[in-house]
């Protein structure tokens, strides 16, 4: 062929084989593709559509079982990901003066299959030298003393990979870390990244009615919140404070307590004696306010009820809070385990 200037150079894609065997479906590629696109896969010489097959790292799928055969399968790359060039060189010259029997040559890394080497200006056939690993050739036939040798390697790429200049174009997956400068703005924290003992969440139940019970075993004051824990791991922070507590007859005790749904949470015990908070009257009864607080792990995702609950430990006694039209409330907050 006719042709003006230097003598055209071609090199063949790089390409995989496998044998089938009727059963196998996943085979390992020797490099990663971008995509389907980015490869030419044929079966027993037929082209197959990229919709029968699919790639991962290096793997690649079949949604079929390729028929048995000795290297009937072909993958060829038309480009081999960005990941892959580890040099802003895609083309290196380098020359050596041989030694006497010298065979072998370390060169910069060059992608396998595209190398050329020259032996005193010549440039030799693929069955003169070996380059097989990346970074060495070797000659078939050792050289003289003094004999020139230069290899033209490169690295082939493609940027079917690459990141697009577009909003939301990288997904969580390839974010390993992001430094507090970064973390400005409306953006939501993910709340499973968050350290532990981290405030997660904060709700409050607030009652202001007076409520009364002359029971001696624990009933609802109404002072309730309600949370929806967002991993099954968290513990929930309650803090209660009751308003304007009032024991309207002398030597009297009342009791307060926290129930989750129906189960009465104190540590002392169920028993109206072993509440969360007690209040005593003395001579002419007694009027104060009660606070407590309490960490509880429910081990749940579910929407979570908490509710302050009370008794008078001794009939002919009244308990009251929000005596004078006062609010008592409970803040519950979620808190990273």
């Amino acid at each position: 062929m006719a042709f003006i200037g230097n003598t055209p150079i071609s090199v063949a894609f790089l390409t995989d084989t496998f044998s089938g065997n009727g059963s196998t479906t996943a085979f390992t590629m020797t490099v990663a593709p971008a995509n389907t696109s980015s490869i030419l896969v044929a079966v027993t010489g037929v082209v197959q559509d990229p919709s029968t097959y699919s790639v991962s790292g290096t793997t690649l799928t079949f949604s079929g079982a390729p028929p048995s055969g000795t290297n009937n399968i072909s993958v060829r790359y038309l480009g081999i990901p960005a990941s892959g060039v580890t040099t802003t060189a895609y083309r290196t010259v380098t020359d050596f003066t041989a030694t006497a029997g010298q065979t072998s040559f370390t060169i910069p890394s060059y992608t396998v299959g595209y190398v050329d080497v020259f032996r005193n200006g010549v440039r030799l056939a693929a069955a003169d030298f070996t380059a097989t690993t990346g970074t060495t050739v070797v000659l078939a036939n050792a050289c003289t003393v003094g004999d020139t040798v230069t290899t033209e390697s490169f690295y082939v790429s493609s940027v079917l990979n690459a990141i697009p200049a577009t909003a939301g174009s990288v997904s969580d997956s390839y974010i390993v870390d992001v430094s507090a400068s970064k973390l400005t703005g409306s953006r939501t924290i993910p709340k499973g990244t968050m350290p532990a003992g981290t405030v997660l969440q904060v709700v409050q139940g607030t009652l202001t009615t007076t409520t009364s019970t002359s029971s001696t075993s624990f009933v609802t004051t109404n002072l309730s919140a309600s949370i929806t824990p967002s991993s099954a791991t968290s513990k929930i922070l309650a803090i209660v404070s009751m308003a304007d507590c009032l024991i309207d007859t002398a030597s009297k005790n009342g009791c307060a307590t926290l129930y989750r749904g129906a189960t009465n949470l104190s540590p002392a015990g169920s028993a109206v004696t072993n509440g969360m908070a007690a209040l005593r009257s003395e001579s002419g009864g007694i009027q104060a306010n009660i606070n407590f607080s309490y960490l509880d792990s429910p081990s749940t995702t579910s929407s979570t009820t908490y509710t302050v609950y009370f008794a008078i430990l001794a009939t002919a006694a009244t308990f009251n809070i929000n005596n004078i039209g006062t609010a008592s409330t409970i803040i519950l907050m979620e808190i990273a385990a």
